[in-house]
């Protein structure tokens, strides 16, 4: 184990350093469960990487517990964040928390603190681009239905809500702002999940198409080896001419491609699945897009729904949207790795932004028809 940067010891340890340290034990305690609970719900790499982080907060928490001695004390709390964490982990365990856990990684004090030794403090920045890397294949296996919720969501709230304060606007009935409002939730659904359906099943027909056959096997055989179009195959994929006669080569079994590891043989689709598993598929982006769009769009309408009327009802309406955009704009920032308030504020701002330009139309155009 790497020794302090100091000695604390030489002229004992204060009230203050204690305090730290015993909160230091009890957040690597912490984040070492977070790992082990987030394996237990993992198979073969993912899972032996898990454990490996935790037994690297292990070996942080020897060092604290060195440290303080005899002088260790009573247990205490870990951080509430680090406690929330948990509770997500033996919950969920899903790239929410792998999210979550990224950010929790970035943000050790370790770099900061002279009782921390230099390989802590590289350790916790490893242990970021470790989380982060994990965080990815999760976020790669849902980005495709996550993006037509999220934006399904989204375009539900800022589209109806604008919908419900232009016609509020343009002085109609209670009655004629909510049957506008829902004629949009229906209109807008279903017109958002067949266009989801539609782009997805078109980006996987592309990765499809794009996909390269197996026809260099059947064909390889009885190539002119003298003329070899193999290598043509490969040039035209992206590689070197190098790269190409190389692979070539192995493909028609003149010799065993040794000098480069990069150029054997490997599955020559693998890259695409991946592709595909990012993309998703037609059906659930198109559920996730319509259901999401739906319950988005039924939040401006709730206040009309539920008798309100005028003034009151636009206030409300606002408002009902307005944290459910914080809500929507803080879970993409969370799963982005990026701040939350950052993110939520932004969606709150674009949402409102539509709102009040199309309130605005509506005024005029009330006005003018008037």
């Amino acid at each position: 184990m790497s020794t302090p940067r100091q000695n604390p010891a030489a002229s004992g340890p204060s009230k203050s350093d204690l305090r730290r340290w015993r909160q230091y034990l009890a957040d690597e305690q912490a984040e070492a469960a977070v790992y082990r609970d987030l394996a237990r719900r993992r198979s073969g790499e993912e899972r032996e990487i898990l454990l490996a982080l935790a037994e690297a907060e292990g070996r942080h928490e020897q060092h604290w517990r060195t440290l303080l001695g005899d002088q260790a004390g009573k247990p205490v709390r870990a951080s509430f964040r680090n406690r929330f964490l948990g509770l997500l982990a033996r919950r969920f365990g899903s790239v929410f928390v792998l999210a979550l856990a990224q950010r929790a990684e970035g943000r050790s004090p370790y770099s900061d603190d002279a009782d921390a030794t230099p390989t802590m403090a590289a350790d916790e920045l490893i242990h970021e681009e470790v989380v982060r890397g994990l965080a990815t294949r999760g976020r790669n296996r849902l980005s495709g239905t996550f993006r037509a919720a999220v934006f399904g969501a989204n375009d539900g709230l800022v589209s109806n809500l604008s919908l419900v304060m232009g016609m509020a606007a343009s002085g109609v009935g209670t009655h004629v702002v909510l049957l506008s409002g829902i004629a949009g939730l229906l209109a807008g659904a279903l017109s958002m999940g067949a266009g989801e359906y539609v782009s997805v099943r078109s980006q996987r027909e592309l990765l499809n198409a794009s996909r390269p056959t197996q026809v260099t096997l059947e064909a390889a055989p009885v190539l002119n080896i003298d003329a070899n179009e193999l290598v043509l195959v490969y040039r035209a994929r992206g590689m070197s001419l190098a790269d190409a006669e190389h692979r070539a080569a192995e493909r028609l079994g003149i010799h065993s491609c040794d000098c480069d590891p990069s150029l054997s043989l490997q599955p020559e689709a693998e890259h695409q699945v991946d592709q595909h598993e990012a993309v998703g598929t037609g059906w659930n982006a198109a559920l996730s897009s319509f259901c999401f769009f739906a319950s988005g769009a039924l939040v401006p309408v709730l206040p009309y729904l539920f008798g309100l009327a005028g003034v009151t009802a636009l206030l409300v309406s606002a408002a009902l949207v307005g944290l459910a955009l914080l809500g929507t704009g803080a879970v993409v920032g969370l799963l982005s790795g990026a701040g939350p308030l950052r993110r939520a504020l932004r969606q709150l701002g674009i949402g409102f932004g539509a709102a009040a330009a199309t309130y605005l139309l509506g005024l005029l155009f009330g006005a003018t028809l008037g």
